[in-house]
């Protein structure tokens, strides 16, 4: 059967075409396979996941996922896998914190923080609901989370990518992330150490398409 054109969204209250529907979905990804969001963990073998937002020790202090998964879109996740490999040489690996975010999250995290420094307003949406961005830091061989400036989600200046004064050793791993991701087209936000944007984000939409309807890990 050909398949027909995808049928762009209505735009929302604040004029965002978001895709809700799971089946609009899924015919955009029949049309274009580079728009499939991508489990991590079946994507990239070893990778460690510590998706706070399945649990209630996160910024808002309620679980705003019902499962721990992460997910991007394939080119995305395909360039996530490269850092993995060249990390590796090093000795090190990631560990994902956050990844793919439904659009109703992110506006579950500005009714509680407004800070467009650390919370997307829902009048512009999050890079995350494009399945185009990935919180990730850093772990040792036995997957040991690697000391850096701020712990993740730590919304004062010493999260700030380029923040100093810190320890020789936490630079050490910030540079080290930070080099590694912008070698595979990931470019980091500049008041968060963790949150990098995949360089073609602007190439997809974004979704409000809950976990449940994605793949699970095999």
């Amino acid at each position: 059967m050909t398949p027909t054109a995808f049928t762009f969204p209505t735009p929302n209250a604040y004029g965002l075409a978001v895709v809700t529907d799971v089946s609009a979905y899924q015919q955009q990804v029949h049309l274009h396979p580079e728009t499939k969001l991508v489990n991590l963990r079946d994507a990239i073998p070893g990778i460690q996941l510590d998706i706070r937002y399945a649990t209630v020790s996160n910024v808002l202090g309620e679980a705003l996922y019902p499962t721990a998964a992460a997910f991007l879109r394939a080119p995305a996740a395909a360039a996530l896998q490269q850092v993995q490999a060249a990390l590796a040489v090093h000795g090190v690996g990631l560990v994902v914190f956050d990844a793919y975010r439904p659009y109703s999250v992110t506006v579950r995290f500005w009714n509680q923080i407004q800070d467009e420094t650390y919370a997307a307003p829902p009048w512009r949406g999050s890079r995350h609901n494009r399945g185009c961005s990935v919180d990730v830091g850093l772990v040792d061989a036995t997957g040991q989370p690697l000391r850096m400036p701020a712990d993740f989600d730590d919304l004062t200046p010493a999260a700030h990518a380029a923040y100093e004064p810190v320890a020789a050793e936490a630079r050490r791993n910030r540079t080290l992330l930070l080099d590694t991701m912008a070698a595979f087209h990931f470019v980091n936000y500049p008041a968060e150490w963790w949150h990098f944007d995949f360089a073609r984000w602007a190439e997809f939409d974004l979704l409000d398409i809950p976990f449940t309807a994605l793949p699970s890990t095999k």
